[in-house]
C-alpha cells in the first residue's frame, strides 16, 4: 500500500507559477512510476504529466507542454509538478498517482494509488 499526499495548491493569477508536491509513504518509492492528473469542475479527469521510476523519461499533455515540469526525488519519496505561465484553464483539482512498475502511463486506470487532490485556481 502507498499513501500519497499532495500539497502546494492555491490561488494564483494568470501568468504566475506554483509548485505542487506529492509525498509518498508505505512502499519503496522508486518502485513506482508517478503521474499527475487534474479534474476541472464539470469535466472528466485528464492526464497532465508522468515520470518513470528514475526520472529519465517524462511525458506531458499537449496542453501543458513547455509550461509544466514533472520531477521526482526518490531519496525524499516525493514527486513535483512545477507549473509556470499558468492560465485560467489550468484551474482544477490536481491529483498525483502511483503506478506499480517502472514505466510511464497517461492512462488513469493504469495507476494503483491516488492522492486526495489539491485545488488550483488561476484567476484572469
Amino acid at each position: 500500500q502507498v499513501q500519497l499526499v499532495e500539497s502546494g495548491g492555491g490561488l494564483v493569477q494568470a501568468g504566475g507559477s506554483l509548485r505542487l508536491s506529492c509525498a509518498a509513504s508505505g512502499r519503496t518509492f522508486s518502485n513506482y512510476a508517478m503521474g499527475w492528473f487534474r479534474q476541472a469542475p464539470g469535466k472528466e479527469r485528464e492526464f497532465v504529466a508522468t515520470i518513470n521510476w528514475s526520472g529519465g523519461i517524462r511525458y506531458y499533455a499537449d496542453s501543458v507542454k513547455g509550461r509544466f515540469t514533472i520531477s521526482r526525488d526518490n531519496a525524499k519519496s516525493t514527486v513535483y509538478l512545477q507549473m509556470n505561465s499558468l492560465k485560467p484553464e489550468d484551474t482544477a483539482v490536481y491529483f498525483c498517482a502511483a503506478r506499480v512498475g517502472p514505466s510511464t502511463s497517461a492512462r488513469g486506470n493504469e495507476y494503483n494509488y491516488w492522492g486526495q487532490g489539491t485545488h488550483i485556481t488561476v484567476s484572469s
